[in-house]
């Protein structure tokens, strides 16, 4: 696997994998007509504003040997003022196809993005998982993350769903 920054022309695997991640992870989260639903084309519109934009947050992507995206990460500062302004990123989405899920490549991605916080002069990150998301949970977990005690309610695809704050210190 290669880590790399996203360019423009990735938007379409991008939001290919954001698509079909959400599917697998979510299958018992959500309801199955609203994960039936989401559209590639809708996100990857979506995406390509994102990796043009002048503000973008900076988003990697894990690629396999024939250079196709198979996961992908994307952070930005933390975007309110709950934490001292450039101190605290946040980890607004990370996402792997199914069939790489266990093999290391999301490892890797959370490594990369790590380093890539810190060389952006970030101290601690943060980013919001879905309660019942044990697998992901676990994730976090064994790299480090722990929950601060903040969650909040979301409404997804009709459901009120619990998320849970992660947060680490970057440096340790």
């Amino acid at each position: 696997m290669t880590v790399r920054e996203a360019l423009p022309e990735d938007a379409a695997a991008v939001a290919a994998v954001h698509v079909l991640s959400w599917r697998a992870a979510y299958r018992d989260l959500l309801p199955r007509p609203y994960l039936d639903a989401l559209d590639v084309e809708e996100r990857t519109v979506v995406w390509r504003a994102r990796l043009t934009a002048p503000d973008r947050p900076t988003v990697l992507v894990a690629t396999d040997t024939g250079g196709q995206v198979r996961a992908f990460s994307c952070f930005r500062a933390w975007p309110d003022e709950e934490f001292a302004p450039g101190t605290t990123a946040e980890l607004a989405a990370l996402y792997a196809l199914l069939e790489v899920w266990g093999t290391g490549v999301g490892r890797a991605l959370l490594a990369a993005s790590t380093e890539a916080l810190v060389e952006a002069g970030f101290r601690t990150a943060a980013l919001w998982v879905l309660a019942g998301n044990t697998r992901g949970r676990r994730f976090y977990e064994a790299a480090g993350w722990r929950p601060d005690g903040k969650v909040v309610q979301e409404e997804t695809g009709g459901r009120t769903l619990d998320e849970l704050r992660y947060r680490r210190d970057l440096f340790t």
